[in-house]
């Protein structure tokens, strides 16, 4: 049993932490006041190879696996949790979703642009009235011709203001329940598409959420994802590579949070002693550690496991579960250790603490994945 990374996910890690502190480090501040990231960096990050991670490269991808997706997430959200968000909606939730489900025509058509940077890519599921309860969609798909028509509203879509390309479930078959939803591919300049609005959000701010409105929308029928009707498959056989792969987001700002909770205690003075030297501190410090290497374990593990076609919604569930609560728990720790300085907006760490604790209520709440525990336990 290996737990080192292989040589090829530390050089990404490498790459990609360093790209994130050099590229996004300095514009995180002006982005997060923008409410949105500068569209030369998704090119940047094209260029990179991380949009095209997990795509062969005959799609335009550059290979590797779902661990090296969850290391580049990790890296980005050591610097920011915006630009980490908007990374996983694109290159797990779409792109990786299009490869799996598309057709050979498709993923030509698509794929190579998305991994590029020259288009940005979205997931849009949640609706007004359909958010934990994501099969009872109320965003109608009539066919017409060699078009279907798109009727509805979708709610907290991430990228959606600024996407090119997203991949949307609403309901074809009203009567058969969750046996009645497709999966579309749907451009943005698709006649009868709109963004109503951006949302404002608590956290995550330079990560772009919308409101989508479908006012007969027009999708051609070759954009069909899968087949008809059975849009619950595609949705279900993509969140546990989801899951996993969006762990890696609050692994990464727990890290940076401990890094600098372990800075300001050597450097901060009470007493005539850096604070470091007392033990309750310390002992905060080690309880972080302890839990962010918990998480890695669970992540990577998880992710290694999918890989191999053994992991279980179980795994998915609990490595995104115990990531995201322990991200919240070390950001706060690292605010009581900074006192009023970690206060003060002048400190990153309000910042990673409201990022941080968008991974409890995402991707599935907490209770969500506690629920798909409890039942894989008991069944």
């Amino acid at each position: 049993m290996d737990f080192d990374l292989p040589e090829a996910h530390r050089l990404l890690r490498d790459s990609v932490l360093s790209f994130s502190r050099n590229e996004i480090g300095p514009r995180v501040e002006q982005m997060e006041a923008d409410g949105m990231f500068p569209p030369d960096l998704w090119s940047q990050l094209g260029d990179l190879g991380v949009l095209g991670v997990g795509i062969p490269e005959e799609c335009g991808g550059s290979g590797l696996d779902l661990l090296a997706g969850v290391v580049c997430i990790e890296q980005i959200a050591r610097v920011s949790g915006s630009v980490a968000l908007s990374y996983g909606a694109h290159t797990n939730l779409c792109a990786q979703n299009l490869l799996r489900n598309g057709s050979d025509r498709q993923r030509q058509t698509y794929l190579p642009a998305l991994c590029s940077g020259s288009a940005i890519g979205a997931l849009a599921i949640t609706e007004p009235e359909a958010g934990s309860d994501a099969v009872s969609l109320q965003l109608r798909a009539v066919r017409d011709g060699d078009d279907y028509v798109l009727n509805g509203t979708k709610m907290f879509i991430t990228n959606g203001p600024v996407a090119q390309t997203l991949i949307v479930y609403a309901k074809t078959d009203p009567s058969a329940n969750s046996h009645g939803i497709s999966a579309f591919i749907v451009e943005s300049g698709f006649a009868g598409f709109s963004v109503s609005r951006k949302l404002e959000k608590f956290g995550h701010r330079a990560s772009p959420t919308g409101e989508l409105v479908f006012d007969d929308c027009r999708v051609p029928a070759g954009n069909l994802l899968g087949l008809e009707n059975e849009g619950v498959a595609v949705m279900f056989n993509g969140l546990d590579s989801e899951r996993i792969f969006l762990s890696g987001e609050p692994l990464g700002i727990a890290e940076e949070a401990l890094q600098m909770a372990t800075a300001y205690a050597k450097q901060r003075k009470q007493f005539g002693r850096p604070i470091g030297d007392f033990q309750m501190i310390q002992s905060k410090l080690a309880d972080m550690y302890t839990s962010i290497e918990a998480a890695r374990l669970l992540t990577y593990r998880a992710a290694v496991r999918w890989q191999q076609g053994a992991a279980t919604s179980m795994d998915a569930a609990a490595a995104i579960l115990f990531s995201a609560e322990m991200a919240t728990r070390v950001c706060l720790e690292t605010m009581q250790i900074q006192g009023g300085y970690g206060y003060l907006n002048e400190s990153p760490i309000g910042r990673m603490l409201a990022d941080a604790k968008l991974l409890e209520i995402g991707a599935g709440t907490s209770e969500i994945r506690r629920m798909i525990i409890a039942r894989e336990l008991l069944n």
